[in-house]
């Protein structure tokens, strides 16, 4: 639909980043740093849920320890989100990190960054650099006037030339603003700057529904335009929740494949079963269905299922859809290519079309 913006190429472990590569989706581990179970658990689950990596905070040097021992059992790449502390960042490369995440505004001086670019350098690791409107050097809020775009990618070229005097090349870059006007502007700003590949974000988006929103609008006009190389939705809320509005914000433009095909309905006073819950339930049983047979899913007959609360709409829904489930009291009459097959209880209703699926 639109032609994307070429920036140069990196890897992150063995994901691809810029350079054409496909839009990748990531998050950040909210559990405690230093439990390598909660973190090995909540990682699993969002590469589960498509996460192409992950982000974890390394704030102290048991932590860096904490992140090789989870990085060694981890499905996708790890990402060390580094502040104040440039030690950290180096025990987070020996760890094994497949990429750092520095603001170098905060981490001690020029001399560091240059310590932390040599050992980055010497294992291949990239480095994004990562400026927001609330950690932006003193000069250059006083020069602005505020934390407005201009001042944003100043701050972010400034670091980026730090480390490319260094020899430095393998660098990402985000410009994030708690707003969608700053946001787009930044990027716009920046992507006439620079050819690193950009990871873009609206920090501090807010809670589920209007971090959502600001998110979705931000993302995705920049993606329409071509900008962009990697994506980061950041809600006040579990990270598998920041996977899945990531994915479908690529889903909807095309640049990720389909996922489940569900059809459901608003419900109304006549619906007797909880077709909420029910087809929550059968959009995530799909997304695992999805993944297992990606083939499938991406072909132009990828199944279509239907979750309906009620007999007016529920029987035409049947006739199109693949697999359909018509709302009754408490329980769901069943429908494949448009048959009647039965009825299941409510709390066997997303099972049972999986079974019609892999049947």
């Amino acid at each position: 639909m639109f032609t994307r913006t070429q920036t140069r190429p990196l890897k992150i472990g063995k994901l691809p980043l810029g350079g054409g590569a496909p839009v990748s989706v990531q998050t950040m581990a909210n559990v405690d740093p230093h439990d390598a179970a909660a973190l090995t658990a909540q990682i699993a689950r969002c590469a589960e849920r498509g996460a192409d990596l992950v982000r974890l905070t390394v704030p102290n040097i048991d932590a860096a320890k904490v992140f090789g021992e989870v990085r060694k059992a981890s499905p996708v790449p790890l990402v060390a989100d580094i502040h104040f502390d440039y030690r950290c960042a180096l025990a987070s490369i020996e760890a094994g990190a497949d990429a750092l995440r520095l603001n170098p505004g905060n981490i001690g001086g020029a001399e560091k960054v240059r310590e932390v670019a040599r050992a980055a350098s010497a294992r291949r690791v990239p480095i994004r650099v990562g400026v927001n409107g609330g950690s932006l050097e003193k000069d250059i809020l006083e020069k602005h006037g505020g934390a407005t775009p201009e001042a944003l990618v100043e701050s972010a070229m400034r670091h980026v030339k730090l480390l490319e005097d260094e020899g430095f090349r393998d660098i990402a870059i985000s410009v994030k603003a708690s707003d969608v006007a700053r946001t787009l502007a930044a990027y716009r700003l920046l992507a006439e700057r620079t050819d690193c590949p950009l990871h873009l974000g609206v920090t501090e988006a807010g809670t589920f529904i209007p971090g959502t929103v600001r998110s979705s609008v931000a993302l995705g006009i920049l993606l329409s335009e071509g900008i962009g190389d990697t994506i980061r939705v950041s809600l006040t809320d579990v990270p598998e929740r920041e996977v899945k509005v990531g994915l479908e914000i690529l889903r909807s433009l095309g640049l990720r494949a389909p996922g489940p095909s569900v059809t459901s309905c608003p419900t109304c006073g006549r619906t007797k079963a909880d077709v909420m819950r029910v087809a929550a339930e059968v959009e995530e049983a799909m997304e695992g269905w999805c993944a297992r047979h990606a083939g499938r899913a991406r072909s132009p007959s990828a199944p279509h299922v239907a979750v309906m609360g009620c007999v007016v709409n529920g029987p035409g829904e049947a006739r199109d859809a693949d697999i359909a489930l018509c709302g009754g009291k408490g329980e769901f009459m069943l429908f494949v290519h448009g048959q009647l097959v039965g009825r299941v209880p409510e709390k066997e209703a997303a099972a049972a079309v999986l079974r019609a699926l892999e049947g």
